[in-house]
């Protein structure tokens, strides 16, 4: 049997290893041999569920989009802050459906985790043939200006970091 099937990911196990130490705060011969069937046995079962994703092409693009999202995330809780506080009478609250250009899952689901970390703003649902991306936002002035603001600042960064 080839060393992938006795070992199928082997950095999943290093940090499932290292995980079980660390929770028992223990070297002892018991728990190290514990750490090791668990860190052998966990993704030997879970490997066939693996599927594949696309992976991040430009890793310094992905930082910077973390950054920018955290930068987005402070801005977007004064921002409702000041909605909440305010009139409630003044909000227009509403639902939103944004063309998505993403085609893989994991990217998919990349944007719509950001949009709804980012106060104010919530994914609803992925249409089942993934061109549409369902969304609920606390203050609609613009509809039109919104979705050109997410695909440009949210999805058109994911497309170039995943290459889709």
């Amino acid at each position: 049997m080839s060393r992938s099937f006795w070992l199928p990911m082997p950095l999943h196990s290093l940090l499932l290893f290292v995980a079980w130490l660390l929770l028992n705060n223990s070297v002892e011969p018991g728990h190290l041999v514990l750490a090791a069937f668990l860190a052998w046995t966990i993704p030997l079962l879970c490997a066939p569920l693996k599927t594949d994703q696309p992976r991040v092409l430009k890793p310094l693009l992905a930082a910077r989009y973390v950054l920018r999202v955290l930068g987005d995330i402070v801005t977007a809780n004064i921002d409702v802050a000041i909605l909440v506080l305010g009139p409630m009478r003044k909000l227009q609250p509403g639902f939103i459906a944004i063309p998505l250009d993403l085609k893989e899952d994991l990217p998919i689901t990349v944007l719509a985790s950001t949009i709804s970390l980012t106060p104010g703003t919530v994914s609803a649902e992925v249409s089942e043939d993934q061109k549409w991306l369902y969304i609920h936002a606390l203050h609609i002035t613009d509809e039109q200006a919104l979705i050109a603001e997410i695909k440009a600042r949210y999805e058109a960064p994911l497309k170039e970091i995943f290459g889709c």
